[in-house]
């Protein structure tokens, strides 16, 4: 942790923001901006580490290509493409972010041959056998949750978001601490009703790319089960130029290979 905040503060000085006071929801869409549409488009190679209760570990690696449809923050699209290991290969997840009604996920399975639709209702249940959620890879939509700044100070903003339909999720409540002068959410936790934390996810490492403040590593860990999940990004770029044509039921089952090396 404080390797990152060394980091965190050379940004501050290289990423300056007004000194005034921010609004909770202007601090909530800036950080939801800089976690998920930065640049028109972007791809990254992942090496994600889950390890059980324990102690056990598995290792799968994929390649994430995303791309913004305009720049209001607004719908977007995501393609993952699993290279290891060998049960995986060749399996694709894809999102289609909407903002006027549920995302459309899909997922292909190539040893069945099967694209399969994944239902709203899964999009809080885990990626891929990972700690982390389906929602948590493509990101939550901020008017999903009600925000309320419960702190403030030099290094961050500490904002408790709500659930407004807390029938759709597993958690009660969640608080981020999101850096002031990248707006990077560095840590986050989700609180049951009795207030325990269930789950907590951490920044780890942090590097800018392209001009972009960038988290190359991350973790999330279940408080419930016992176990983690390790992120590491590398390969990491901005403004690829990938086509809108590739983000299509079609390329499930034929991979884009020019964007994926």
């Amino acid at each position: 942790m404080k390797n990152i905040l060394k980091t965190l503060l050379v940004m501050s000085f290289l990423w300056s923001v007004p000194a005034s006071a921010m609004d909770v929801m202007d601090v909530v869409k800036q950080a939801n901006h800089v976690s998920y549409y930065k640049g028109n488009d972007g791809r990254a190679k992942v090496n994600m580490r889950i390890i059980d209760a324990q102690g056990r570990e598995r290792v799968r690696e994929f390649i994430i290509l995303r791309r913004n449809d305009d720049d209001t923050d607004g719908k977007q699209k995501f393609y993952v493409y699993f290279n290891k290991p060998a049960d995986v290969k060749k399996m694709v997840f894809m999102v289609v972010k909407n903002m006027d009604r549920g995302d459309d996920r899909w997922l292909y399975l190539p040893g069945l041959d099967l694209v399969k639709r994944i239902a709203a209702s899964d999009e809080r249940t885990s990626f891929v056998g990972s700690h982390f959620f389906y929602e948590d890879v493509s990101g939550r939509g901020i008017l999903e949750d009600t925000h309320v700044m419960v702190e403030e100070n030099d290094t961050y903003y500490i904002v408790e978001s709500t659930p407004k339909d807390p029938q759709s999720v597993e958690f009660t409540s969640f608080r981020s601490w999101i850096h002031k002068a990248t707006f990077l959410p560095i840590k986050t936790e989700y609180y049951d009703n009795q207030g325990q934390k269930i789950r907590s996810y951490t920044a780890l490492k942090v590097e800018m790319i392209g001009g972009y403040p960038t988290v190359t590593a991350a973790s999330m860990e279940d408080h419930q089960t016992g176990g983690k999940t390790l992120m590491n990004y590398s390969a990491v770029r901005y403004n690829v130029g990938l086509p809108d044509k590739i983000f299509s039921e079609r390329y499930l089952r034929k991979a884009p290979r020019k964007y994926l090396r």
